[in-house]
Parts: C-alpha cells; sequence; structure tokens
C-alpha cells in the first residue's frame, strides 16, 4: 500500500529523488492544466454513455532539467470538478499528493534528482487523467 503525503500541510518535502517546495527561485515553468474530454454537460452523449465522464491532463507527458528547479503550475480549469494531483517518484513511492480545486491555480518548485519517467494521476478520474514527468540529464 501507497504512504500519501499531503503536500498541502508541508512548505517544503524532501523525498528521495525529489525536492518540493511551496515557494523559491526556479529556472523552468511547466503548466499542467486539467481537461474535460466527455462531460454530462457537454457530451458526446454516446461517449457518456459507453465510457462515462472522462477527463485529462494537458500536457500529459513534459520534460524537465536534473537538478534543475522547475515551477509546476496546476490550473483546474473546471468550475464543476475537483481532481487531485499524485506524483510517484521513480521508483513508485508517492512524493506528492495535493488537491486541485475547481477554478483554481497552485503551484510547486520542484527539483528532481534522478532521471528517469515519474508517473503522475488524478486519483479521482483513473485510468484516463494520467501522465508522466520525463526528467533530462541536465543541460551542457
Amino acid at each position: 500500500m501507497l504512504f500519501l503525503l499531503t503536500a498541502c500541510a508541508q512548505k517544503t518535502s524532501n523525498q528521495p529523488g525529489v525536492t518540493i517546495a511551496t515557494t523559491g527561485p526556479f529556472k523552468a515553468r511547466v503548466i499542467l492544466m486539467t481537461q474535460a474530454l466527455v462531460t454530462k454537460e457537454s457530451g458526446p452523449k454516446e461517449s457518456v454513455q459507453a465510457f462515462g465522464e472522462t477527463y485529462a491532463f494537458n500536457p500529459p507527458v513534459f520534460a524537465v532539467r536534473r537538478d534543475e528547479p522547475t515551477q509546476i503550475i496546476f490550473w483546474n480549469l473546471q468550475g464543476d470538478d475537483e481532481h487531485d494531483f499524485m506524483l510517484l517518484d521513480d521508483r513508485s513511492h508517492v512524493v506528492l499528493q495535493t488537491k486541485l480545486p475547481p477554478l483554481k491555480k497552485i503551484s510547486y518548485v520542484m527539483t528532481f534528482h534522478r532521471e528517469g519517467i515519474f508517473p503522475f494521476f488524478c486519483t479521482l478520474h483513473q485510468p484516463e487523467m494520467s501522465g508522466e514527468v520525463l526528467v533530462l540529464p541536465p543541460s551542457r
């Protein structure tokens, strides 16, 4: 069973492989938005009947540089849907779980200390609402 770390209660988190802070200097920025693909309100009706409501992160995959502080801005564009964001490290340990309230932006400064693929997802809308952070070597 995964241990959940609620980042909202902490200002800074140092997990193996990732340092997370609510503020601080950064060298790069990524905006990660929530996107409604299929909803009861907007349809298409056939898709809602077949699959239910479907959401996604946009972009679903993004790259950062190892040891480069990066501001990640989470932007929940839905007015009536709450989402969350759970980030796993490259060893499948939870390093961040935070709520994404409707029509809000929140941000964290994340520094990844290991190269590799770090999966993330919304625990409320699985399996569709998921993605990956690709951590690349430092730039020369």
